[in-house]
């Protein structure tokens, strides 16, 4: 399930919003919060969508919006909400999607530091995503915060943790040519 070799490196977010998101993010394209990350729950999103059948173009969009509104790298609790007002202001302008797409893409930009759980499969992957790229600040991925069967596997988990590794940020974002607080609860179970 954590092979990517068949998820294709481009990504179905226009050019003209990555560019759009890039000259407006607030922090250094290096923050732990920045492009490489977005990288990360970019794919994350997409290895868990193969399982639980989320809109791909909506954890797509998620991926790079959903920080890109921050002010800094620290708690910044209206982050979410902020990223939600970007996508409805960019919608219709440098991008397009159906209204339940972006009532999806609204509610999990809003939700993804908030909320633990979505009745939305869609809305879930995303937060999913995001979550297991938490490794980058040195939290481990709690199971007990994904929602979806595919995100609390060990063996995605564990392919989560590695590529949220130092070693492997610039090596994601170049990929992709993109130039802290999360719900967690500490563990020690070495198998989540």
């Amino acid at each position: 399930m954590t092979e990517v070799d068949d998820i294709p490196p481009d990504s179905g977010v226009p050019r003209i919003l990555v560019d759009d998101i890039l000259v407006n993010f607030r922090l250094p394209h290096s923050s732990v919060h920045g492009p490489a990350h977005w990288a990360r729950v970019r794919l994350n999103g997409l290895l868990i969508a193969r399982e639980s059948g989320a809109d791909l173009k909506v954890v797509e969009l998620f991926a790079f919006l959903q920080d890109s509104q921050r002010f800094d790298d620290g708690a910044d609790l209206e982050h979410g909400p902020r990223a939600a007002e970007y996508a409805l202001s960019k919608h219709g302008v440098l991008f397009d999607l159906e209204p339940r797409q972006l009532r999806a893409l609204v509610a999990a930009c809003r939700g993804h530091t908030r909320e633990r759980l979505s009745d939305s499969v869609t809305v879930q992957t995303c937060w999913d995503a995001d979550r297991l790229d938490l490794f980058r600040v040195g939290i481990r991925p709690d199971r007990y915060y994904l929602g979806t069967p595919a995100a609390r596997s060990s063996e995605l988990m564990r392919a989560a943790i590695v590529r949220s590794s130092r070693s492997a940020v610039h090596a994601i974002a170049g990929d992709h040519d993109l130039g802290e607080h999360h719900d967690h609860r500490p563990t020690d179970d070495p198998d989540c």
